[in-house]
Parts: structure tokens; sequence; C-alpha cells
């Protein structure tokens, strides 16, 4: 079992083309031993995004704190606290932050997109 403060997990920028002001940290993940999933808590500064992108797998996001939208094909939905979503695998997709404080997200993907 792990139990551990996600302050105390590295948190780095998000280098992709077409990221701006988004950092990541890997909470669980293969290094941990989990079979299944990855966990990562992404922090998107107001008025950043992640870039546009589609790949194979689906992912299941949780929104903790801020405002933002999530385009998916192109259409942007409101996302906000408590919001729960679910991204298929292949669709085009980003998330925005549109408010004035830190876009904060689980976001959850296979192990063997890892």
């Amino acid at each position: 079992m792990k139990v551990v403060p996600s302050s105390e997990v590295v948190k780095t920028a998000v280098n992709m083309e077409g990221a701006e002001g988004c950092a990541i940290q890997w909470l669980i993940g293969k290094d941990d031993e989990a079979e299944n999933f990855a966990m990562r808590l992404f922090e998107v500064q107001p008025g950043g995004h992640t870039p546009v992108h589609t790949h194979p797998h689906e992912h299941e996001v949780f929104v903790l704190a801020g405002k933002g939208v999530v385009t998916d094909e192109g259409t942007e939905r409101p996302i906000g606290p408590e919001d729960a979503i679910l991204v298929p695998g292949g669709c085009k997709h980003n998330f925005k932050n549109t408010g004035d404080t830190v876009l904060r997200f689980l976001c959850l993907i296979p192990n063997s997109a890892c």
C-alpha cells in the first residue's frame, strides 16, 4: 500500500508542444506496483491549457478546483469542481483554465498507456 501527501510528489512542467502553464504530478503508477491504472494530478494556471491531442486509450478526470472548459472534438464544455469527465479513446481533446485561480484535476489512465 502507498500513502503519500501529494505535496511530496515531484511536480513537473508539461513540456508537450501546445501546452501552456500546465504541470503534472504522477501520484500513483507502475513504479508503485499499480497493476492497472496511473493517477495523475494536473494543475493548469489561469489562461493555461493542455495541448490539443488524441490517443487510443480512454481516461477519467475529476475536477478538484478551479473552472475551465474541456474541448471535445472542437466543442467546449464548461467544467468545475466535482465534475467527473470521461474522455473516450480517439477523442480529440484538451483542458483550458478559464478562471482566475488554478484549475486542478485528477486524471486516471491505464498503465498500458504510460
